[in-house]
């Protein structure tokens, strides 16, 4: 019996209380299954909280609901939500009365001899103090569900700093894309005139700085931004609230008098006296409307914190629909942008080649001048006679030299046309580019 497991789970829609023996190595799946047998809430709705507002592991067994502490297995709590609710308005019917108590409840003025006054009473007390830890359990799991929002607060907070972070960084990129084309425009239709042009460029780049523009739609943010001020807004509002704080001092005092009370009648000898019950009775009722009245305010303070749950549970995959937009059109710009870098550089090629291949003609049509002259020139001796006649024709060493002359202008020939050639390819491709 010391190693068997139980588990107690607080339904907090009907605020009943039902337990379940847990089998060796038994699922949570098949704990659930249990539950919708006893409670009717699918297993789909149901939501599992801890004391803390931890959700339970589906991956983990239902063992995990049983933990060891200061209060022992036995006084732990599971408090179970509707999550296809979010108003819990009741009614809840307070705990049943046993056919003593209800005895002196319908007539409190009846006479009953001290012992069994004292059987009765001692029910009585019994009963006050069970509305009391009533009570104090369904504020345990408004509790948890607080904390569980919190946890959702979190978690949504986290969520909307990467999105302002990812906005506001392609907001930059967006302001600096936009000044880099507008520059390379200005300069483009500067130079186009004696430089190199490609009006399929032109056109592409102009449709970057329209699709940039559209881009910027990802980065407007702003009526998430006030959808999660408002929440946390809320939230704060019923962190202050007084009904988030424990509202059973009435209660307890309750319960204390009945005590004394039933101290009074304990101390009194058991003789042939009769008493009636005028002040217990007093003493229950009292109970009963005071666990009305926080119960429904603690119920209709639960409605709030899990209406602002169900919120935030809307919100987040917003908030992933629009850090999805965002990095889209943050690889969209950086796309983009290295499109036109590569043009740009494609350009700057396309305009090195050309001006090497200016400079190669024009220093082979120096060479081509200047080269058959001197070699017809008259060759001076070191002396000052005239020169013979025939020394201006070329010799056989003379004849070599001018051989070869022709052929390296030949190879540059070739040369110029084959650069002219693969400049007049690379225009082709970037306008087909």
């Amino acid at each position: 019996v010391l190693f068997l497991q139980i588990v107690h789970i607080l339904n907090m829609t009907s605020a009943k209380i039902v337990s379940f023996l847990l089998h060796p190595e038994e699922s949570l799946h098949s704990l659930q299954n249990r539950i919708e047998f006893e409670t009717g809430i699918s297993t789909g709705n149901q939501e599992l909280l801890l004391e803390t507002g931890i959700c339970l592991d589906p991956r983990k067994p239902a063992s995990q609901c049983v933990i060891d502490g200061v209060r022992g297995w036995d006084s732990y709590m599971v408090y179970l939500f509707d999550k296809s609710k979010t108003v819990y308005d009741g009614p809840f019917a307070s705990r049943s009365l046993s056919d003593c108590v209800n005895y002196i409840v319908q007539d409190s003025k009846i006479q009953l001899p001290i012992p069994q006054l004292r059987k009765v009473w001692a029910e009585a007390v019994h009963y006050v103090i069970g509305l009391k830890e009533d009570y104090s359990r369904l504020f345990q799991g408004q509790r948890a569900a607080m904390l569980s929002l919190l946890r959702y607060n979190a978690n949504l907070i986290k969520m909307k700093n990467n999105m302002v972070s990812a906005s506001q960084q392609l907001k930059a990129k967006l302001e600096f894309f936009h000044q880099s084309i507008r520059l390379d425009l200005e300069r483009y239709s500067d130079q186009m005139a004696y430089g190199i042009s490609s009006e399929k460029m032109l056109k592409a780049w102009k449709e970057m700085e329209e699709k940039a523009s559209q881009c910027a739609q990802a980065e407007d943010i702003g009526y998430l931004d006030e959808q999660i001020m408002a929440l946390h807004t809320e939230i704060v509002e019923l962190q202050k609230s007084p009904y988030a704080r424990r509202q059973g001092e009435v209660m307890e005092s309750l319960e204390q008098r009945a005590i004394d009370l039933y101290k009074q009648l304990k101390t009194r000898p058991p003789d042939h006296a009769y008493s009636d019950s005028t002040d217990m009775v007093k003493i229950i009722v009292q109970t009963v409307q005071s666990q009305d009245r926080v119960l429904k305010e603690l119920f209709g303070h639960l409605s709030k914190l899990l209406g602002c749950k169900q919120k935030i549970i809307d919100l987040l995959p917003e908030i992933e629909v629009a850090l999805n937009n965002i990095k889209e059109a943050d690889n969209s710009v950086m796309q983009m942008q290295g499109k036109r870098q590569r043009e740009i550089w494609h350009l700057l090629k396309i305009a090195c080649t050309q001006s090497s291949s200016r400079s190669l003609v024009s220093s082979s049509l120096e060479g081509t001048a200047s080269t058959p002259a001197a070699t017809w020139l008259p060759q001076s001796s070191s002396g000052n006679a005239a020169p013979h006649p025939l020394s201006s024709l070329a010799a056989p060493e003379d004849g070599e030299n001018f051989a070869d002359l022709i052929q390296e202008n030949v190879n540059y020939l070739e040369l110029f046309s084959s650069i002219l050639q693969e400049v007049k390819q690379e225009q082709n491709s970037m306008m087909v580019s």
